[in-house]
């Protein structure tokens, strides 16, 4: 079964920066559209950023700060995340993409998930 694991959250402070890493247990990373969620603290999930082969899209609310890339040769997803801010903290989820139905917005969509990683923003 493919399991996906992150790391790389933690606590920082405002303007710092965090790159969280998602390794993949098999070889599901090649033709596969993957995303990074992200779930606040009685708030919905939301898409933070995604990325299509070479092709990115992020969350209005990135505004520039985040990068998303991937490297299929080590199965790894990464994000690397800038100028953060207390309202970015969450609990940071990579995903899989397994369904074309609906949105690549939309956590329905993805039927492989990490457990997360949490990152804590304070001020």
């Amino acid at each position: 079964q493919v399991r996906l694991a992150e790391s790389g959250g933690g606590s920082v402070q405002i303007g710092d920066s965090l790159r969280l890493s998602c390794a993949a247990s098999g070889r599901i990373f090649g033709g596969y559209d993957l995303a990074w969620f992200r779930q606040g603290l009685g708030k919905e999930r939301e898409l933070v950023a995604g990325i299509e082969h070479r092709s990115p899209w992020y969350g209005d609310f990135v505004k520039g700060r985040f990068i998303i890339s991937r490297d299929n040769s080590k199965n790894t997803l990464y994000l690397q995340m800038n100028s953060l801010k207390p309202e970015d903290t969450a609990l940071y989820l990579c995903a899989c993409r397994t369904s074309y139905e609906g949105s690549r917005n939309s956590p329905s969509d993805y039927g492989i998930w990490g457990q997360g990683t949490q990152v804590i923003v304070s001020s």
